[in-house]
């Protein structure tokens, strides 16, 4: 069990761990799908664990959920109806929602009991997005949810936990279950996941994720952005039929930022939208290496 006042290890690697002190704990238990830690940091101020990898932390939450969600929503000219799938903190939804021309939000958590868990320790990760009249939340099973979606989306949003063995994610990342979510999306829709480190040496996940969605869409663009609290540069991937975010410059962007009337965002602003897919060498020279994710083959972090 995690002690206030010492310091909790977070394994990356057998070669590589790192400490946090505990200035005070919020909760500690396990959910019927995963082990929750929530605890509070002075330099990174309140932090998710799950699992024991850590999810979120109030420095730079922001940052993740704002690069997860305003270039994917930036980039189709007029977002509507837009499905979650996972996003349990509701950080997501809260970015989401931003945008006035967003009719309907629809999350789709399988871990109800986390959901209840991020409302009472972690308001601010969700600022009241739960109670917006646009906003439904579902508990299930997502891979359920979309198989039998009669709907189709504007943008569909994975902000899910990496795969590890026997975890609720692991068929959430593989074609088969791209190709489910193709069908769900209009023909001017968008796609975008978060998909793990891209440091030099651990990618593997990032470029399987990206060499996956080539097989089902005619546009993938990998990007990424540097999470302090992750100590690691952190991936994102965008797929869509036709939508290419390079397409849309500076002037589009800051134009949508008006129309919609976003406002006080603290890392995503319209200068750097193309430079987030801006990729260094190893990584584009990375991506070409991806496995190809299957139902028979997915990806599994070994903790």
């Amino acid at each position: 069990m995690t002690k206030e006042g010492f310091y909790f290890e977070e394994t990356f690697t057998e070669d590589l761990i790192r400490n946090i002190k505990v200035e005070k704990i919020l909760f500690e238990g396990k959910t019927k799908y995963q082990y929750v830690q929530i605890f509070e940091n002075k330099m990174l101020g309140k932090m998710l664990f799950l699992d024991k990898k850590i999810q979120s932390a109030a420095i730079d939450e922001s940052i993740f959920h704002e690069s997860l969600v305003h270039p994917a929503l930036m980039t189709h000219h007029n977002p509507q109806n837009v499905l979650i799938i996972g996003g349990g903190e509701g950080a997501t939804l809260r970015e989401v929602l931003r945008h006035n021309c967003v009719k309907s939000a629809t999350m789709v958590d399988i871990d109800k009991q986390l959901v209840r868990l991020c409302q009472e320790h972690l308001p601010e990760w969700s600022s009241g997005a739960f109670s917006d009249l646009r906003a439904k939340v579902v508990f299930g099973d997502a891979l359920k949810y979309v198989e039998k979606c009669s709907k189709k989306f504007d943008v569909v949003i994975s902000d899910l936990t990496e795969p590890i063995e026997k975890g609720p994610s692991v068929y959430l990342f593989t074609e088969e279950f791209y190709r489910k979510v193709s069908q769900i999306l209009k023909d001017d829709g968008v796609f975008v996941l978060q998909a793990g480190s891209t440091d030099i040496s651990y990618n593997q996940f990032f470029s399987s994720c990206s060499q996956t969605l080539e097989q089902v869409f005619p546009v993938v663009r990998p990007y990424w952005t540097f999470m302090f609290s992750f100590y690691s540069p952190w991936g994102f991937i965008m797929a869509s039929w036709k939508q290419d975010p390079l397409d849309k410059d500076e002037k589009m962007i800051k134009s949508r930022i008006k129309d919609r009337k976003i406002k006080k965002l603290v890392y995503y602003h319209p200068g750097i939208h193309r430079g987030l897919f801006a990729l260094p060498l190893y990584l584009e020279l990375a991506l070409k290496k991806g496995d190809i994710l299957t139902d028979k083959k997915p990806f599994i972090w070994e903790l």
